[in-house]
């Protein structure tokens, strides 16, 4: 089969078009003739290297796919061969034109989810879901949530979750023209970290209260800063640190508005468990009701990876970046 693999961290260049054994399922495994796989930005974290857990290199890239089971490895009762899957493969496989992964994981796609959108939503629109309802679970209508990267795919994501139960909702962007989407989708208000002071505008906005949650994918300076922006006993999610490794001494920033923090990672939440059904079944739903977008900006050939990586690293990018790997 084809798939991308990276041999050494580094640049876009390390993503390379080889020719590769078929992947054979484990106990509890399927394989899933990919149609498309997602781009993520912890992609080009792990093409770099500084992905906060641990990968084996080499590795055939991609963790998030869409497509048709296959094949069934032993044990495994929950699909059948020819079911219309999507999911994230934690080890990587998913710019490929055949990936293993886990049955339990396995999100069965409605008739009317195209395969294309099946790609683009489990972990944005699934890591949203799980900050609002299973991590934090505490947002009322009338809330505020603060978010960073307000145009990226979780961004927009819990843009529009939030929005839907009533929660006001602003947000921060370093790159001029990425507010238009989010405000588009009920955002009350984008800041321009670029040329605005966040935290100035986050308070104005709140009357000096503060946000009820923020969530973050920036980490380094930007992280450190929201502390300061969130009310008393409020709370703070990161998923990323896109500009850098932050401040360390969480609890030195926590202290003084007795704040609550968690640093998510959507592979830590139970795919056996309620909530994780919960979750597959709220976003299904959304999507099938018209009122979740999930806005897909451009779709690659297997061979255009390292052009998918390049352009999602320019940041002109507010919405989701597919390769495109089976017929």
């Amino acid at each position: 089969m084809n798939a991308v693999v990276i041999h050494a961290t580094g640049g876009p260049e390390q993503l390379v078009l080889a020719d590769m054994p078929d992947p054979v399922p484990g106990a509890g495994e399927v394989v899933i003739d990919v149609a498309y796989a997602g781009c993520n930005w912890a992609d080009t974290q792990v093409r770099q290297g500084i992905y906060p857990h641990p990968m084996v290199y080499p590795l055939v890239m991609g963790f998030e796919v869409s497509g048709t089971v296959s094949q069934l490895g032993p044990g495994v009762t929950n699909v059948k061969v020819g079911d219309r899957v999507a999911t994230f493969p934690e080890k990587g496989g998913g710019y490929a034109e055949k990936c293993v992964a886990g049955a339990a994981g396995l999100i069965k796609l409605p008739d009317d989810v195209p395969l294309d959108v099946g790609a683009a939503f489990p972990i944005a629109a699934l890591t949203a879901y799980h900050m609002l309802y299973t991590v934090h679970g505490r947002l009322k209508p009338g809330n505020t949530v603060l978010v960073s990267a307000i145009g990226g795919g979780v961004g927009l994501a819990v843009t529009q979750l939030a929005v839907h139960a009533g929660v006001k909702v602003i947000g921060t962007t370093g790159t001029a023209g990425k507010e238009k989407r989010p405000l588009a989708y009920g955002a009350s208000r984008v800041i321009n970290i670029a040329s605005e002071d966040f935290e100035k505008s986050v308070l104005d906005f709140t009357d000096g209260r503060g946000v009820d949650l923020a969530i973050d994918s920036y980490g380094a300076s930007i992280l450190d800063r929201i502390f300061g922006v969130v009310r008393m006993l409020g709370h703070v999610i990161s998923i990323g640190e896109a500009e850098g490794q932050p401040f360390k001494n969480i609890r030195e920033r926590i202290l003084p508005r007795s704040q609550t923090f968690t640093r998510l990672h959507l592979g830590h939440v139970d795919q056996s468990s309620p909530d994780w059904k919960a979750g597959v079944d709220h976003v299904l739903a959304a999507i099938g009701a018209g009122w979740l977008k999930v806005p897909i900006e451009g779709i690659f050939p297997l061979e255009g990876a390292a052009d998918m990586h390049r352009r999602l690293e320019g940041r002109q990018v507010a919405g989701k970046l597919l390769l495109k790997a089976g017929a």
